[in-house]
């Protein structure tokens, strides 16, 4: 490695030591660092070579090795004087025995042993295990790690009072002492809320699954603040448990030992909730491009404080759907649910069939992201066009259960995991319903991780009907196939049940998908895929259509973007695909 500098000496360094052990060099050895300095003389070059023993051995003791073989030597007839380091850092001293002293954590009579804090699960979750490297810096984060597992729960104010690793480089053995202190048992007190202006205390209140009494939870303050934040009526929210208010007890309590400490009842913590309301009105405008509808106009209305309802209202223009939307939204109520109203009129026109549909809803909504689920009663009116012919004009009242369940290593970002959706309804009673039916329809996807840098993704759909007749049941309960989401290398429902030059809606869908992934940089990666599935009136038409191609992935701040060419097998095309990944 030639050294560059404007005034200074110029020298080289040559590191011979194993890959990590360089690497660790190369960015923390003095004689590395202030190569190119042009301050540098050839006496401050001496003392560095000189000094570069000590440092390297202090250097590779933090990455394990206690006992190295170090020498520095610099060549100074060279015409760049060459410094000549070599490191052989022997056996790594390995993790031995652990003392995990844990001072108080005493079982409180008054709960069930179901209740008690586990003190087994905290010593077993240690994470620098016995015969590991022993490295300083997994050392520090080892503590951090269990002590953070504590605050987090019923101890927040919990210390780590010790902690010692006693290394002996004759038997090449860390052995490792730590104590922590648990703190008082802290519970929740009553809610308090600052910043409220326009919107009644109801709005936070019944957000709160926290009841006074319960244990302190950091997790608890956290999905506290986030259903706040998800309700749209703030521009900010904190919430925390105030401690402030028990400032006396925790003077009291910082001159106790640590048995009296974990003896004492403190008084509950108050909940305090601090939130910055957002403006009441909120107008914003886009336009767009899916290759699944084409080019898009928008605009969105949003008014926090209608009638005491949230109302989001849009307007979307798009090439082959048009639609316009108003929704009311009630707060949410103590019990968690979540209650709408709202209208909507959709213009499409696809594959040769054009419908207009009106529609009314009333909407339930309850859960949690891990399992949502969902009731809604829709009145619709519906006119069709197929072949530009118009063929019908239809009424509808179906009722629909939905629920999605889900379970993945991270939301955004799944790479391990499933997400299940499934739905089942219909228009059963002869009350403003011209076709009565009933519906089932679930899909899936699923995430398997198949290495550091690679995965695979796995999707299906099935849909079912069941009716008299297919006139008089809405287009939107019929199923279709092709496009982003179901298969590529398809335009947007292109798949389904010719009729008059036109495609519509079948009584049955399926669809599966397979895709690989390979991440070749942490925020880029590229994907091949292959698609399948059909839609028709009978089980027997589901005659599956194929579509297969490569894609690139680019994990955006927004979510993963997805960009894909597919070969269309029965159509014998290629075909664009954009998408924002995860939709369910």
């Amino acid at each position: 490695m030639a050294a560059q500098a404007a005034d200074g000496l110029k020298y080289e360094v040559r590191i011979d030591a194993p890959g990590d052990v360089r690497e660790l060099l190369q960015a923390n050895l003095d004689l590395v660092r202030y190569r190119g300095n042009d301050r540098i003389d050839r006496q401050q070059l001496f003392r560095m070579v000189r000094a570069a023993p000590e440092q390297i051995r202090t250097l590779v003791a933090t990455d394990g090795y206690y006992s190295p073989e170090v020498s520095a030597t610099l060549d100074r007839e060279a015409a760049t004087p060459v410094v000549q380091v070599k490191v052989a850092p022997g056996e790594p001293v390995r993790v031995g025995e652990l003392d995990l002293v844990l001072q108080g954590f005493a079982p409180n009579p008054e709960q069930p042993a179901d209740k008690q804090f586990d003190v087994n699960t905290l010593k077993t979750s240690w994470p620098l295990k016995q015969g590991e490297v022993f490295r300083q810096s997994e050392w520090e984060a080892a503590k951090r790690s269990i002590l953070r597992s504590v605050v987090q729960t019923r101890y927040p104010r919990a210390q780590l009072v010790e902690s010692q690793a006693t290394v002996d480089p004759e038997q090449h053995l860390a052995n490792l002492k730590v104590v922590i202190d648990s703190g008082p048992e802290m519970r929740f007190g009553e809610l308090r809320i600052e910043g409220l202006k326009r919107y009644p205390a109801s709005v936070v209140s019944n957000l709160n699954q926290i009841h006074p009494g319960d244990y302190y939870s950091e997790a608890a303050l956290q999905s506290y603040q986030s259903r706040l934040q998800d309700t749209g009526y703030f521009a900010s929210v904190e919430v925390s448990a105030d401690t402030s208010a028990i400032l006396s007890e925790q003077l009291d309590a910082a001159a106790m030992t640590p048995e009296q400490n974990a003896a004492a009842t403190m008084a509950p913590l108050p909940l305090l909730v601090r939130v910055v309301e957002n403006k009441r009105k909120n107008v914003s405008a886009g336009v767009g491009y899916s290759t699944n509808t084409g080019n898009r106009a928008s605009l969105t209305y949003d008014d926090l404080s209608v009638f005491g309802l949230r109302m989001k209202s849009a307007l979307t223009l798009e090439t082959k759907k048009q639609t316009a939307t108003s929704n009311f939204y009630f707060p949410v109520t103590p019990e968690g649910y979540n209650d709408s109203i709202g209208a909507s009129f959709e213009r499409s026109d696809i594959s040769g069939e054009v419908t207009s549909v009106t529609s009314v809803a009333a909407k339930r909504a309850w859960g949690t992201p891990l399992q949502e689920r969902n009731l809604t009663l829709e009145l619709l009116t519906e006119s069709k066009t197929i072949g530009g012919i118009p063929s019908s004009r239809s009424t509808s009242l179906p009722l629909t259960y939905g629920v999605t369940w889900r379970k993945l290593d991270n939301l955004l970002f799944p790479t391990k995991g499933y997400a299940l959706n499934a739905q089942v309804g219909g228009a059963l009673l002869p009350v403003l319903t011209d076709e009565k039916f009933i519906r089932g329809y679930t899909r899936g996807v699923a995430y398997l991780p198949l290495g550091v840098k690679s995965n695979a993704i796995f999707r299906a759909e099935l849909g079912a009907l069941a009716s008299g007749s297919k006139n008089g049941v809405p287009a939107v309960y019929l199923f279709r196939a092709g496009g982003d989401q179901s298969v590529r290398g398809y335009g947007y429902q292109e798949l389904g049940v010719p009729l008059d030059g036109a495609i519509t809606g079948g009584r049955y869908v399926a669809t599966a998908s397979a895709e690989y992934q390979y991440w070749f940089k942490p925020q880029y990666g590229a994907a091949v895929f292959y698609d399948a599935g059909n839609a028709g009136d009978t089980i027997s038409a589901l005659h599956p259509k194929s579509g297969y191609g490569v894609g690139g992935r680019w994990k955006s701040p927004v979510g993963p973007i997805n960009v894909d060419v597919a070969y269309g097998h029965a159509v014998r095309k290629y075909r664009l695909h954009f998408s924002l990944g995860f939709t369910f």
